[in-house]
């Protein structure tokens, strides 16, 4: 008989150069990059660095779209604006809100099951 691993892709927005020691960024539109963590059975797997494209006015759903293709199921973040926050919940990304002041911690958090899910009355509005 064998066991299945659950294996699951976690993005955080980063500051330059990404990895687990980078700051995370205040707002995932203008992050420099995300780090992708795959998390195997409870355990940080491999790690990722996506450059994010420049954010420009009404840009904001490009990160979503390229998050998707690379196979993400939930991005951590301090701040999202309503647009992206459905633009997630339409590719079946869940959104958590962050804690940690660099990525590992925030992965470890997320591991350990602490970090709520974004609601829309959470959403930044601007």
């Amino acid at each position: 008989m064998t066991e299945e691993t659950t294996t699951m892709r976690v993005a955080i927005p980063s500051e330059a150069p990404g990895g687990l020691e980078a700051l995370r960024s205040g707002h995932f539109g203008r992050c420099q990059c995300f780090t992708m963590v795959d998390i195997v059975d409870g355990e940080i797997g491999e790690v990722q660095v996506l450059t994010n494209a420049p954010h420009v006015e009404g840009g904001c759903m490009a990160p979503v779209l390229v998050l998707a293709e690379h196979n993400v199921n939930a991005i951590v973040v301090d701040g999202i604006g309503g647009r992206p926050l459905m633009g997630f919940n339409q590719v079946g990304i869940a959104v958590h809100a962050g804690v940690g002041g660099d990525v590992q911690t925030t992965v470890q958090a997320f591991i350990a099951g602490g970090l709520p899910v974004v609601g829309f009355e959470g959403a930044c509005q601007h």
